[in-house]
């Protein structure tokens, strides 16, 4: 136990470098946007002079390795800084939209191992089938398709052409009232509030965004699947189970799924991480009030402490993901260690 304690706390340690170097280049990048966020935030008519106020009283007169030490600084107390574009400070804005960028981040993946796990297995059990021939329609649409067309796709013909979707414009009707807040997920605070209506709504709400993230993620998702159930299903220990006369379905899944389940457990933490991403353009399509949408409002304004508080969000949300993976594999795989 003392082992596997310190596996995880060096594996800590090796992630602070990264976080880092993030922090780093954000600050970076957020300094190199086109723009200036004193002209934007001092206004259309102000003059020279009112312009230097504001970039004064925002700390931009200063030079970028102050500017830096101070952000660091404020990072180190908690304090990501100020949002000029909301008045609100960065780490309250974040963690307000976080739970509505994450339900329907679940939510898409969810759905997509649902679908795209047995698909891929089934295909790799009658290769040249229709069943293979679906599965890499699927694989070779989702990765061809950008989210935001999917999007506007399914907008067009749910919402505009049936009928059948609500508006899509965030995650509750006009007509409802919020959940009482308790996770920050209104599936599940409508669910703890025994408000089955609400819960109804949010779902209708949740369909059209979290398929079109499902649609992203499942192509990754059933190629590794297909590809780790022919490798597994080829193998010798399957043969000598099959030649012990094992019954079909203790090959399937006590012997090949289990094995294959390590490269495609390793796949979903990169297909997170691409989803996070990924949420930014289907947060504006469907008008979803998530951190993406928070990003791209703040990357208009030139916020520069909104965008370093986004990217860092993410990137730690990308170092906790990938060690929960590494977790679940050694739970899995006793031979899976935590070292690199």
């Amino acid at each position: 136990m003392r082992t596997k304690l310190a596996q995880i706390g060096r594996r800590l340690l090796q992630a602070l470098p990264s976080v880092i170097g993030i922090i780093v280049i954000s600050f970076l990048l957020t300094r190199a946007l086109p723009g200036d966020p004193a002209v934007y935030f001092a206004g259309a008519m102000a003059d020279k002079e009112s312009i230097e106020q504001v970039r004064k009283a925002l700390g931009l007169d200063r030079s970028w390795v102050e500017q830096f030490f101070i952000y660091a600084g404020n990072l180190a107390k908690g304090d990501m800084g100020m949002s000029h574009n909301t008045g609100r400070p960065v780490a309250e804005e974040l963690l307000t939209r976080l739970p509505a960028s994450l339900e329907l981040t679940l939510t898409g993946l969810g759905l997509a191992i649902l679908i795209a796990v047995p698909l891929g297995m089934l295909a790799a059990t009658r290769p040249g089938s229709w069943i293979d021939h679906l599965c890499r329609l699927l694989v070779t649409a989702g990765v061809s398709l950008p989210t935001f067309f999917t999007g506007l796709f399914l907008i067009y013909i749910f919402y505009y052409l049936l009928g059948w979707a609500p508006s899509p414009l965030g995650r509750l009707d006009i007509l409802y009232m919020p959940p009482p807040h308790a996770t920050g997920f209104y599936a599940i605070d409508s669910l703890l509030a025994g408000d089955m209506e609400t819960f109804a709504a949010t779902l209708r709400q949740l369909v059209l965004p979290a398929v079109t993230l499902c649609l992203f993620a499942l192509a990754p998702i059933a190629r590794m699947t297909r590809g780790a159930m022919l490798g597994a299903l080829a193998s010798d220990y399957v043969r000598t189970a099959r030649a012990n006369g094992l019954t079909r379905s203790k090959i399937l899944f006590t012997y090949a799924f289990r094995n294959a389940a390590l490269p495609v457990l390793t796949t979903l933490g990169m297909v997170f991480s691409f989803l996070l991403g990924a949420n930014v353009l289907v947060e504006k399509v469907f008008s979803w009030p998530g951190i993406g949408s928070f990003a791209i409002e703040a990357l208009v304004a030139s916020d520069y402490a909104a965008v370093q508080g986004f990217v860092l969000s993410m990137a730690l949300l990308f170092v906790a993901v990938n060690l929960i993976i590494d977790l679940v594999l050694t739970l899995i795989d006793p031979r899976v260690g935590l070292e690199d």
